[in-house]
């Protein structure tokens, strides 16, 4: 605003010293379009620019009142401003959404009941020094008590109670129970905001500020609790200083002044009855708002002019039985019929004005919206970036997206995604889900970064029963296998399920069937996923709580691309990376020895060995493993020493290879009949480099060393993997 003002400053000097090509210049109608700023518009854009000292200067002003005289003039002028801060007060609390927007409250209310107190203690020190006060106290006085003393100061105790005894105790209750309340559901709403941001249903951004936001209530509402003590010791005092003025004016009037009691009661009652309306109206006024203000703690986001016309006259039925009530009233005899009759039309007109309205709302909600064509220039950018996860549906698919059709993918997506954060430790990224007409109907089709991982068919209004085992009845229906697991499984039509459910089938919806399949590629292709930027914001998340670990991951110990390759190489064998921090000290202390990343991810899964034991143990704390031959073992421990760099085949014949695989899919049955995973048990000098080598046949295939299960783990093997006397 001072920079503005500098600028007009400035041009209106210019056209001063331009002569007519300056003054010359007018607006439409006539005025100057610089207009010169008085000392009265200045002074005020000092004020707006410099409010900080403004308040300071305010709060030292009411200390100085409160020992300094005033004249009556200055009294005058100083109840007025009191009266017109009560008044915003009030229309601010009135107009409020919620009680934040008004989050200064509580420090207001302590500035102004100080300000009306410093004006109780000047307008004492006139009335009993001088016995005037000033035209406001004077015309209040007579205003209120109209030659009968008596009544005045009745209606002067009468509004010290309804402050005291109803507003300031109403209020100090509620916000006595509103502080304790908010206090109590802090855990709760903090536990909410960290279960939608796990669920990626909010950004941290939107976190942090919900989080401020409840931090505030809590404090906003604690403030308020004390700050209704304010109200309160207001009201006492103002009853205890009146008295103390009609008393003592009593005293000075007849025993210095030397006035009879009759006049000395006339005087000095009407300074004191004016003195008291003069404050205890402002404080009566400020002491609504503070109620208006802390009973909004349940409002639903509108103004209070709006929640009222919403909930007390919403209704019309409701208006429509208090008229015919009232005209009842209107026509037994005795009772004044005008009255009755008035307001009787008055509710029946509201009424009718609601029905009204409710019927222009329901006809706009059955008419469709019309929306505006807006062209929009194509932006060929937009093509260069490839979505991370993207699924393609066919048209046939579009109810189980639609949710005005029942449709829930992407309530299960939402889901899929936090349950997948609590397994592999990594922030899934959205799934852009959208139609391909070039799909069949019922086709689906899965992309990790623009190339396709999986693929298949549903059913729209069939449910997929799969089956665990043997199962004697047959349900017919059409034969597919289960696209998440491979399962034998059968499309049957609804009316079945009871059926199927009691032959031991496992009967699950066709968004459920779509949902598992995404989650099982996405587990699968995990490593595929977690880029360079996933990994920093992983780093970052873990600062705040660990700082002294990321400040020791430097560039030079070890590059973010490293800690990526660690973390893929984890993820693409099933290992979550949920417990960061033991991963990242392992990778710091044995970066100082090696820069091998296989060697480096190997001292990472020994740090893990308790989670990879979780993984693969039984419920009896048992591993299930197939071990390896000696001679198998040797083989490749020979072919590692050979090579510098080991490939996919680790330079073996192909004779011995198809000996691995053929003994290798027996050990497998072997396991998979008897229930349990198949699980390779090795050396950990062998085990990376066989599970490089096996990964692209045998994905479903894990190997493990015995070095990175805990010493006290169980292991009891189910079969062996080893090489013939011919290989």
């Amino acid at each position: 605003m001072a920079a503005a003002a500098r600028r007009n400053t400035v041009a209106l000097e210019g056209g001063l010293t331009n002569g007519k090509s300056r003054n010359g210049r007018r607006n439409g109608n006539g005025s100057s379009p610089h207009l010169p700023r008085t000392g009265i518009l200045r002074a005020f854009e000092i004020l707006g620019t410099n409010t900080d000292v403004m308040i300071a200067i305010g709060v030292i002003s009411i200390i100085t009142v409160l020992v300094i005289p005033l004249p009556p003039q200055f009294l005058d002028v100083l109840l007025t401003l009191n009266i017109t801060l009560s008044i915003i007060t009030l229309m601010v609390s009135v107009y409020l959404k919620t009680p934040l927007e008004f989050s200064v409250f509580p420090g207001l209310l302590l500035l102004l009941t100080l300000f009306r107190l410093s004006l109780n203690i000047a307008s004492t020190r006139l009335i009993l020094g001088e016995a005037y006060a000033g035209e406001v106290i004077q015309a209040f006085g007579s205003f209120v008590v109209k030659g009968n003393y008596v009544v005045g100061f009745i209606i002067f105790i009468i509004l010290i109670i309804i402050q005291f005894v109803v507003i300031v105790k109403g209020s100090g209750r509620v916000s006595e129970v509103a502080a304790r309340f908010t206090l109590d559901a802090m855990p709760g709403k903090q536990m909410a905001i960290d279960a939608d941001l796990n669920a990626g249903m909010i950004d941290e951004a939107t976190a942090r500020t919900r989080r401020q936001n409840i931090a505030r209530e809590a404090d906003f509402y604690g403030a308020m609790d004390g700050a209704s003590k304010f109200v309160k010791g207001d009201a006492i005092a103002g009853l205890v200083i009146n008295i103390v003025n009609l008393l003592g004016g009593l005293v000075i009037g007849m025993l210095q002044e030397g006035f009879s009691f009759t006049d000395a009661v006339q005087k000095y009652t009407l300074l004191t009855v004016g003195d008291g309306l003069v404050t205890q109206i402002p404080a009566l006024i400020v002491a609504t708002g503070a109620g208006i203000v802390i009973t909004r703690s349940s409002s639903s986001g509108g103004t209070l002019d709006i929640e009222l016309k919403q909930q007390l006259f919403g209704n019309p039925k409701v208006l429509y039985v208090v008229a015919s009530t009232l005209l009842f009233f209107a026509i037994i005899p005795g009772l004044p019929g005008i009255p009755f009759l008035l307001l009787a039309f008055i509710t029946g007109g509201i009424g009718y004005l609601t029905t009204k309205e409710k019927l222009l709302q329901e006809e706009e909600k059955a008419q469709p919206p019309i929306t505006p064509v807006v062209e929009r220039e194509e932006k060929v950018e937009e093509y260069l970036q490839v979505d991370p996860l993207e699924l393609e549906i066919g048209y046939g698919l579009i109810s189980i997206v639609d949710e005005s059709q029942g449709g829930d993918l992407f309530k299960r997506i939402g889901n899929l995604r936090k349950q997948l954060a609590i397994d592999l430790g990594i922030i899934v990224p959205a799934i852009r889900v959208r139609d391909n007409l070039q799909l069949e109907p019922n086709e689906y089709v899965f992309k990790i970064r623009g190339n396709v991982s999986g693929r298949d068919f549903l059913r729209i209004g069939r449910i997929l029963a799969m089956s665990p085992g043997e199962i004697g009845e047959h349900i017919d229906g059409i034969e597919v296998r289960d696209p998440a697991f491979g399962l034998p499984a059968v499309w049957i039509a609804e009316r079945e399920r009871e059926r199927a459910e009691l032959s031991g089938y496992t009967v699950v919806e066709p968004s459920a069937v779509l949902s598992t399949h995404l989650q099982e590629i996405i587990k699968r292709n995990a490593y595929k996923i977690l880029g360079r930027q996933e990994v920093r914001k992983l780093i970052e998340n873990l600062k705040k709580d660990y700082p002294a670990i990321v400040e020791e991951l430097t560039p030079e110990l070890l590059p973010q691309g490293m800690v990526q390759k660690v973390l893929q190489n984890l993820l693409k064998e099933g290992i979550p990376v949920r417990d960061l921090v033991s991963i990242l000290e392992a990778l710091i202390d044995y970066a100082r020895v090696t820069k091998n990343v296989d060697v480096l991810t190997e001292y990472v899964r020994h740090s893990l060995s308790e989670t990879i034991a979780r993984l693969y143990q039984d419920e009896r704390g048992v591993v299930h493993g197939i071990a390896m031959g000696p001679r198998l073992e040797q083989a490749i421990i020979l072919a590692v020493q050979s090579q510098k760099e080991i490939g996919p085949s680790l330079g073996l014949s192909p004779s011995l290879i198809r000996s691995i695989h053929s003994g290798l899919t027996k050990a497998m049955e072997t396991a998979i009949a008897t229930g349990y995973l198949p699980i390779i048990i090795c050396a950990a000098t062998v085990r990376p480099y066989f599970f490089r080598m096996i990964h692209t046949t045998f994905h479903n295939v894990s190997v493990l060393s015995f070095t990175e299960l805990p010493p006290e783990m169980e292991i009891e093997f189910i079969g062996k993997v080893e090489i013939n006397d011919e290989g």
